[in-house]
């Protein structure tokens, strides 16, 4: 019994040693192991790895990049990724791996390099727009990669350009020592120009109207130095905005602008692009509540700066004028941290919007540092006087829009941005000033006709920023069939950093005023100058002029009070110009107004003594708010001046007032005003008044793009003063002309037509219906 106990345990314990490992039986709970494939014989180990066919790249690169090393068992799958890390280099054109023996052979031939990368064809872009957008260079590897990928990138900036049947072919000349010319063939064919602006949803404007508003343009005959008939898709997220914020301005405070979208024609020749608008309805202002919590500032003083009441139109752009407005007002009242936070409600049954301005104190914060950057030619002092803000002061928003607006007017730069950027405490900010320099040097050469002056051609030469000083130093010369100038100018505006404007002339005219008093006049002089602000509307100027005037050529039948003007005088002259100015543009004015008081004191030595008066302004009226184009404008202009002399001495007629021409539109120049009735001969006079109303508007039918506007006026002046003589005709009573009038901003410069009839004159007085004056510069 137990020999047989004994044979069995035996048995089971020799079972499993003499059973192949997997018939072995494994716990339950353990894991299975996959079977395991039977290992391949190793191959010969590696002794050497030879490269051929290299003839730049070290041999040791290409060994550096294979996954197989001396010492290693030769291995097919290495050796094949081996194959693959080199093609992926783009070094190599063709690679092959082969053993021989115990050896690795590994050849290659390499990829050529570029010996110049050249373009032909393109006329539209040139080779300094295209090479850019480019990856290949000289002595950069070529790949067909590489060249089909700038192919694609030359495609997409031509299709920037609206140029979306352009053709791009890379070609390749082989050169010797494995190089090659990358040629890159351009077909540019027509730009793809929008063919059609639809809109989808408007109610209320007509799709004439808002073409008016994008940005984006149909194409038309009168726009070839145009780009906004181009379709660029930047452009459509734009326009949209452009349209949202029409709507808002016009009171429909729920717009959206919900899709924007271009379809290309069949023949890729143009584009037809789909505006689709869910205008809402729109709301009138409901009540306007001023809430302030700042001390000293009550609502009272506030309200005199609203620009939006009930009773209006809801105008999102009025009230984020009345925000500032508010803002800059608690600031002079001395409350430097101001917050304005508009808080509107709808009544959307009344279609009424509640509006509720909450001004109350923000944050306390100091200018920390003002940083600048980007003036790679402009002196940073010449940028930091103009700011309305300094290290330490109380940061104001105001004044930061003001020191912006302040940069950019200097005319040196393409783009200015102003940011406040957080600085080293929770109180302190750094203004980030980013510029971005442009050319301020300029020579035009130009030509022209104007009433005035008739035929003219002109030849300037300017640079408004001397080495980066903020010097602006000009020289121009007219010559024109009644006036000729030639005159050169040096301003500092910023003599020793310091608010003093600082300036001289040298000049030399030639007028020719047969046509109207009978004589021509000369003078030779020179000017100095120098102006100061008090703030930012009220400056003053002073000048000192010493010249040297010449009335010759008189006509043997002028009048004998021309007659005894013949000869040379010496003028030596101080004046004054005060100026108070709130305009919002100097150059395109539709708001604000302009004040100038000037007086002139001659007699500093000279041969004449005289006191000159003057006091003109001008007063513009926007009616954008009611009839919705910036484009209508009232412009309401008057202006005065007398001229005393003393010492004994008279003076000159060329030192008198003139009526007619510019100041009096239908009447000639000089028209208006004492004659010598026995010569027709204007004499001038030494009272002058003047008024003018004109109103300014588009031209119904005409694209705003055009620059083209129309105008009607009322003129009104009258000149007296002159000499007491019977053949004298000296009637101080009023003069009127009417008329209309058309003016071109042009591509070649702005063209101005007027006609106008004088509706009151006196018989002796000299009238011009029809006025024209063009002059360009290229």
């Amino acid at each position: 019994m137990h020999a047989t106990r004994a044979l069995l345990l035996a048995a089971t314990c020799l079972v499993p040693v003499l059973m192949p490992p997997e018939a072995v039986a494994q716990p339950r709970n353990a894991p299975r192991r996959a079977a395991q494939p039977a290992r391949q014989p190793a191959g010969p180990v590696v002794s050497q790895i030879e490269v051929q066919g290299n003839q730049r790249i070290e041999a040791d690169t290409v060994r550096s990049y294979m996954l197989l090393q001396p010492g290693d068992a030769y291995d097919d799958a290495r050796a094949d990724r081996s194959l693959r890390t080199l093609f992926a280099t783009g070094l190599f054109k063709d690679v092959r791996i082969s053993r021989q023996g115990d050896r690795v052979i590994v050849q290659v031939q390499e990829n050529p390099i570029v010996n110049q990368v050249a373009f032909e064809g393109n006329s539209k872009l040139s080779d300094d727009t295209l090479r850019p957008e480019i990856q290949l260079r000289p002595r950069a590897v070529f790949t067909p990669a590489a060249a089909q990928a700038d192919r694609q990138r030359l495609l997409e900036l031509y299709a920037r350009r609206g140029r979306f049947a352009a053709r791009v072919e890379p070609k390749i000349i082989e050169r010797d020592q494995n190089r090659v010319d990358v040629v890159f063939e351009v077909t540019e064919g027509d730009a793809a120009l929008i063919s059609r602006i639809n809109f989808v949803g408007n109610e209320n404007y007509s799709d004439s109207r808002l073409k008016e508003v994008v940005a984006s343009k149909e194409a038309a005959w009168y726009r070839p130095f145009s780009s906004a008939d181009t379709y660029e898709p930047e452009r459509l997220n734009f326009d949209r905005e452009l349209l949202r914020r029409f709507y808002l301005r016009e009171g429909f405070a729920d717009v959206s602008i919900t899709g924007g979208a271009a379809e290309l024609a069949p023949d890729r020749s143009g584009f037809f692009v789909t505006y689709t608008i869910n205008e809402g309805p729109r709301y009138r202002v409901g009540d306007v509540e001023i809430k302030s919590s700042l001390r000293n500032v009550g609502p009272e003083r506030l309200r005199r700066v609203m620009e939006i009441y009930k009773g209006d139109w809801y105008d999102g752009d009025a009230i984020e004028r009345t925000t500032e407005a508010l803002t800059d007002e608690a600031n002079l009242a001395g409350a430097p941290f101001v917050e304005v936070e508009p808080k509107i409600t709808r009544d959307r049954e009344k279609h009424l919007v509640n509006i509720v301005f909450d001004v109350h104190e923000g944050s306390r914060a100091y200018v920390e540092r003002i940083d600048i950057t980007g003036n790679t030619r402009t002196q940073d002092r010449v940028i930091r006087r103009e700011f309305r803000l300094a290290e330490g002061d109380a940061f104001n928003a105001a004044q930061l829009r003001r020191s912006r607006q302040r940069i950019r007017d200097l005319g040196f730069f393409n783009d200015v941005q102003v940011n406040p950027v957080p600085g080293s405490a929770p109180d302190r900010v750094v203004l980030n000033t980013q510029v971005s320099e442009r050319a301020t040097g300029e020579i035009s050469l130009g030509g022209g006709y104007s009433t005035d002056a008739g035929a003219l051609a002109d030849f300037g030469l300017r640079e408004r920023n001397i080495v980066g000083t903020g010097v602006d130093a000009r020289f121009n010369t007219t010559i024109a069939q009644r006036r000729s100038q030639v005159d050169i100018s040096v301003t500092d505006p910023a003599f020793l950093d310091r608010n003093l404007s600082v300036g001289a002339d040298v000049f030399y005219i030639v007028r020719d005023l047969t046509d109207y008093s009978g004589f021509e006049e000369r003078r030779a002089g020179f000017s100095l100058r120098a102006g100061y602000e008090f703030n930012e509307r009220l400056r003053q100027s002073w000048a000192y002029t010493l010249s040297r005037r010449n009335v010759f050529n008189v006509d043997s039948d002028a009048s004998r009070y021309i007659q005894e003007q013949k000869g040379v005088t010496v003028l030596s002259q101080i004046g004054q110009t005060l100026t108070y100015d709130t305009r919002d543009s100097r150059l395109d004015p539709h708001s604000g107004y302009v004040v100038r008081l000037g007086t002139d004191l001659a007699g500093l030595g000279g041969d004449v003594s005289y006191v000159r008066m003057r006091l003109d302004g001008t007063y513009y009226i926007p009616f954008e708010r009611w009839l919705g184009n910036p484009d209508y404008v009232l412009a309401i202009s008057a202006g005065a001046g007398h001229l005393v002399t003393y010492g004994g001495k008279d003076e000159r007629i060329i030192d008198r007032f003139f009526l007619g021409g510019e100041n009096l539109r239908g009447f000639a120049v000089a028209g208006a005003g004492p004659h010598d009735t026995s010569t027709g001969d204007s004499l001038g006079g030494r009272t002058i008044w003047t008024q003018s109303t004109e109103m300014r508007f588009p031209l119904p039918g005409v694209p705003s793009e055009l620059g083209l506007l129309g105008r009607a006026f009322v003129d009104v002046g009258s000149l007296s003063g002159s000499v007491d003589d019977p053949v004298v005709a000296d009637d101080a009573s009023p003069r009127v002309g009417a008329g209309v009038g058309i003016s071109w901003r042009s591509p070649f410069g702005l063209i101005n037509i007027d006609l106008a009839q004088a509706v009151v004159k006196k018989p002796y007085d000299d009238t011009q219906v029809f006025r024209f004056g063009f002059g360009t510069r290229f």
